[in-house]
C-alpha cells in the first residue's frame, strides 16, 4: 500500500500546491503526519522562542483524486488511526478560552501506555485517536491549515476517527485532499487550543462521488450523520449546521418543512468541535434510526 511520508507537508490548502501523489478512486493510501508542532517539543523543557510557529498544524500533501472535480462529493474513508511515539499539549498566553489567564507559555509531554494517555500519576486518559486537520484545497484564497471552512481544516472534530467517513465538496481538480494534526485524546472544544498532539499514520479510501454536491463538510458514521459548519460565531455555526441537515434531509423524506424541524428538535444535537480556531466549529448530529425509518441513503458511490 502507497505511504505518503509527512515530508511532503504543507501549511495551508490551496489550489496552487503540485500533488505529491495522485490517487485513482477507489484507492486507498497511508498517511503519515507529524504533530500539530511539526515534532519540535521534545521536552517539558521547550521554550516557546525555540519553535517555528510559522510550521504549525503540517498536513501531509496534497493528494490529488483522478475524476475529481468542481461540484463533485470526495469520500474519504477513514480506515484506520496508528499512533506513534508520545503525546504533547502546550498552553500560553493569548491560547485558548483561558489564555488572558496564563501567564507563561507551558509544554507538557503525555506518555502513551496502552490505551492510555499518562497525564499524571493519578490521571490515564482513555485514547480516543482522531484527525484535527483534515480537507481540500478551496477555489479561492490559500486557507491556512490552522482555520477551518467549508474546505474543511483544521475542524478539530473528535467523530473524525477510524471508521467514520467524510464527505467533502470538491472546489478544484483532483480535489487536492491533505491531513494532519493527530490527537490521541481531545474533548470537545479543545478549549486550551491542543488536544493531545501525537504523530501518526492514518489510512484512507477514497471515492469520487459525481450527481451531488455539498456546501459544507458531512459525516457519517455507524451511529448516524452530522453536518459540520464553521463561521466567525458558534451562534452563526450552529444555525448553519442545522440548515445544512434539513435541507440535506427534507427531500428525503414525506415530511413538511415544519414536521421535520419538529423531529430534528426532538432528536438532533447540537455539537461543539472547537472554540479556539480563527473561525470555530459545530455540528448537528442526527441518529441512523432516523434514516432508516425513511431508508435514506445519501451517496451511491
Amino acid at each position: 500500500m502507497t505511504l505518503i511520508p509527512c515530508e511532503t507537508s504543507i501549511y495551508a490548502f490551496s489550489k496552487h500546491h503540485q500533488p505529491v501523489k495522485k490517487v485513482k478512486s477507489g484507492g486507498t493510501v497511508v498517511i503519515e503526519t507529524y504533530d500539530c508542532f511539526q515534532n519540535q517539543i521534545a521536552s517539558n523543557h521547550t521554550p516557546f522562542d525555540s519553535i517555528d510557529w510559522n510550521h504549525i498544524n503540517p498536513a501531509t500533501g496534497p493528494i490529488y483524486i483522478e475524476g475529481a472535480e468542481p461540484g463533485d462529493i470526495l469520500s474519504v474513508k477513514i480506515e484506520a488511526i496508528h499512533l506513534k511515539g508520545q503525546g504533547v499539549m502546550a498552553v500560553g498566553p493569548g491560547l485558548g478560552v483561558l489564555g488572558e489567564r496564563i501567564p507563561q507559555f507551558e509544554a507538557k509531554i503525555i506518555p502513551i501506555q496502552g490505551n492510555k494517555a499518562i497525564f499524571n500519576e493519578k490521571i490515564a486518559i482513555p485514547l480516543n485517536p482522531m484527525i484535527g486537520v483534515i480537507g481540500v484545497a478551496p477555489s479561492g484564497e490559500d486557507v491556512s491549515c490552522g482555520t477551518p471552512g467549508p474546505h474543511g481544516g483544521n475542524m478539530d472534530t473528535k467523530l473524525i476517527t477510524t471508521g467514520a467517513t467524510v464527505y467533502f465538496p470538491v472546489f478544484v481538480e483532483g480535489a487536492l485532499f491533505a491531513l494532519g494534526d493527530l490527537h490521541a485524546a481531545m474533548g470537545d472544544g479543545e478549549i486550551g487550543v491542543s488536544g493531545i498532539e501525537i504523530p501518526g499514520e492514518v489510512t484512507v479510501t477514497f471515492h469520487v462521488i459525481k450527481g451531488h454536491s455539498l456546501k459544507h463538510p458531512l459525516l457519517q458514521n455507524e451511529e448516524g450523520i452530522a453536518t459540520i459548519v464553521s463561521a466567525k460565531t458558534l451562534d452563526e455555526a450552529v444555525k448553519q449546521s442545522v440548515e445544512e441537515m434539513v435541507d440535506l434531509l427534507l427531500p428525503h423524506t414525506d415530511l413538511t418543512l415544519n414536521h421535520l424541524t419538529m423531529l430534528m428538535s426532538a432528536v438532533g444535537q447540537t455539537q461543539i468541535s472547537q472554540v479556539v480556531d480563527p473561525l470555530v466549529t459545530a455540528r448537528f448530529f442526527v441518529p441512523r434510526w432516523v434514516l432508516e425509518a425513511y431508508q435514506i441513503e445519501l451517496f451511491q458511490l
